[in-house]
């Protein structure tokens, strides 16, 4: 690997520091101003929680090991720090930070006449433009009225409600420590409101790139069972985001937008259209500053590659989806991946087909003749085709004329199906790029549904075992690769198979003493992914219904070394994981959590656990202690 510089003055001023990872030394202290090469970083793995005092909280007793070329080291404990909660009003913002907004930047009220504050936070993006420090976070999505009940489940309420991101200003101390000096919700007026932002990432030339988790405004008419589902959530963004002055329009969302912060703070917000349609997790550019891949959330997913028409610029480019060629049924399985092309477009021209068309202008669409027995197949008409995408139910679609771009675009996941790219995915998450080694890492946090040999699907390219803990999987990227038409891609970064690691599988168990039905010592519905390059370090965070308590974890892929280094309040999923290795002499790995106390259990030890936390809470912090790593 290539070694890594870090000022050992740095280092001894960090160690000194009290809540800034400070620890003992294995190399002699030094306060000279000489450099040394940092061989590796090594993080120990710390025991998950077993008492009701730390189910309850959101801490790491982790210590970060570098190892210097001269054959030194030195121990930096890290340490949880909470910069704000969704409920705080910090840095100037008079409204707390998870309340959210209409098309005006009026706060919205819940039934009570109360402020509609989002539990949720996920994606952090810390940017530094200019000499600013500037965090941008995710809300992801509303999950408890101010009387503490489900905003799901409360009569004559919205299922969903549009959602928010916040700008935060980060002032840095001499010491690392981060905290908040101003804030402000993101106004995405501009570009239709905002639906579900679930995780993001940084681009190589500095922006946040969010996403639109777009669950509930996928299903056709003809599906009976997700229609009403649909339905709701246009109702929520007319009513409730545009106050009846617009109405809805589903082809707005599902669209990856990007945010760009300028060193006065002032923002730039666009939806890249040309990106494709889908329920996106995320999406991820890699260092071509092209390519990018998505996670395609949900069941029955696809897999979706862009490749820009020029790096740096995502308005207008091809979309490939991805068709999986089994090779392996092991260890969370094994394929070969192609590339099926669905269309060539740009922003301006697929915006004006998003505000124009309809379900029923892309396809002629009837129901399926339904299976006379459990092990048959439905069937289509001639001329129809069968398709299971982004939900349970089949359809029989054929595109109208003329619409292959609109399809392409604004019905990837359909379109793919239509083509013959796989749609058998499940809960595709995460994306990170490993750049030295070429991969690229996706996180599958539930192998079930789809992935499993189901004789019925239209399609069955996957036929894997089911494994409810899921798995993180690996994709070696290469140039010179051609689409199914033998036309050449315009990438060097093409997946070409995917696999799993051991350390990385899931490993489903009888519920422990504490209720768990995943091995703790073991990742368990794997989500956000983070790829550290300096540190040769994949940072996994949870979103698991079947760990107690959700872990951070961080494997090192040259010595597989697979440690937990924060765990998160009872219940709370893992959001916000990205990494700063060269902060200004710090580096920091961004954390936050969503949805505390999420948990039932009748175990005395967690119950109890459970009855302490501020459900209404969610933490925006980090992970601190690390030196820079140049």
């Amino acid at each position: 690997m290539k070694y890594l510089k870090i000022s050992l003055l740095t280092f001894a001023v960090a160690s000194a520091l009290a809540g800034c990872g400070g620890g003992n030394s294995t190399a002699a202290d030094t306060t000279t101003s000489t450099t040394s090469t940092v061989k590796s970083v090594e993080f120990s793995s710390m025991p998950a929680p077993t008492t009701t005092a730390d189910i309850a909280k959101t801490y790491s007793t982790s210590v970060a090991k570098v190892t210097y070329e001269d054959g030194t080291s030195k121990d930096y404990p890290l340490s949880y720090n909470k910069l704000f909660g969704v409920k705080d009003k910090v840095g100037g913002n008079t409204n707390a930070a998870g309340q959210l907004y209409n098309y005006k930047m009026e706060p919205v009220m819940d039934p009570y006449n109360k402020p509609v504050i989002a539990e949720t936070p996920d994606s952090n993006s810390l940017l530094k433009v200019g000499s600013n420090l500037f965090l941008v976070t995710h809300y992801e999505y509303d999950w408890l009225l101010s009387d503490g009940s489900d905003a799901y489940k409360v009569p004559g309420w919205y299922t969903r409600m549009p959602m928010s991101m916040t700008l935060s200003g980060i002032t840095q101390a001499d010491d690392g420590k981060l905290s908040v000096k101003s804030q402000k919700p993101l106004d995405f007026s501009g570009v239709n409101g905002l639906w579900i932002p679930c995780a993001g990432s940084q681009t190589p030339w500095n922006t946040h790139l969010g996403s639109e988790e777009d669950y509930d405004l996928i299903f056709n008419p003809l599906d009976t069972k997700n229609a009403p589902t649909t339905a709701a959530g246009l109702k929520a963004l007319t009513e409730v985001y545009y106050n009846n002055t617009e109405t809805a329009k589903a082809y707005n969302h599902g669209i990856i937008p990007e945010v760009t912060v300028k060193e006065d703070g002032s923002t730039n917000i666009v939806k890249h259209y040309a990106m494709g349609r889908g329920t996106w997790e995320m999406s991820k550019v890699m260092p071509d500053g092209k390519t990018a891949y998505m996670g395609d959330d949900g069941t029955h997913g696809f897999m979706l590659m862009f490749v820009a028409d020029k790096a740096g610029d995502l308005s207008a480019g091809t979309i490939y989806a991805a068709k999986w060629t089994q090779t392996s049924a092991d260890v969370g399985g094994a394929a070969n991946l192609t590339w099926i092309k669905l269309g060539s477009g740009n922003d301006a021209e697929l915006k004006a087909l998003a505000d124009t068309a309809t379900f029923e202008s892309i396809f002629d669409a009837v129901a399926p003749t339904p299976a006379v027995a459990p092990a048959t197949a439905a069937t289509c008409d001639a001329g129809y085709t069968r398709v299971r995408a982004g939900s349970t139910a089949d359809e029989c679609l054929k595109l109208k004329p003329g619409q292959e771009k609109t399809a392409a675009f604004l019905e990837s996941r359909r379109y793919a199906a239509l083509l013959g790219a796989t749609t058998e995915f499940t809960k595709m998450e995460g994306v990170a790029v490993n750049a030295k080694d070429k991969r690229l890492y996706l996180a599958i946090s539930a192998i079930r549904d789809s992935m499993t040999d189901g004789a019925d699907e239209p399609v069955n390219d996957i036929k894997l075992k089911k494994l409810s803990s899921g798995a993180t999987y690996t994709a070696d990227m290469k140039s010179g690769q051609k689409d199914t038409s033998g036309a050449a891609i315009n990438s060097d970064y093409v997946a070409t198979n995917m696999y799993v690691e051991t350390a990385l599988l899931g490993k489903d168990i009888t519920a422990d003493a504490l209720g768990n039905t995943a091995d703790p010592n073991t990742i368990a519905n794997t989500d956000n992914l983070y790829f550290a390059e300096k540190m040769r370090t994949l940072f996994i965070g949870e979103d698991s219904g079947m760990h107690v308590n959700n872990f951070v974890w961080a494997y090192n892929v040259d010595t597989k070394k697979l440690s937990r280094i924060l765990t998160t309040i009872v219940g709370a999923e893992d959001t916000g994981l990205s990494v700063v290795e060269d902060l200004n002499g710090h580096a920091y790995i961004m954390s936050n959590s969503q949805h505390h106390g999420d948990w039932t259990s009748t175990i005395p030890t967690v119950s109890a656990a459970v009855s302490t936390v501020d459900k209404f809470d969610a933490n925006i912090g980090y992970i601190g202690g690390l030196p820079a790593i140049k």
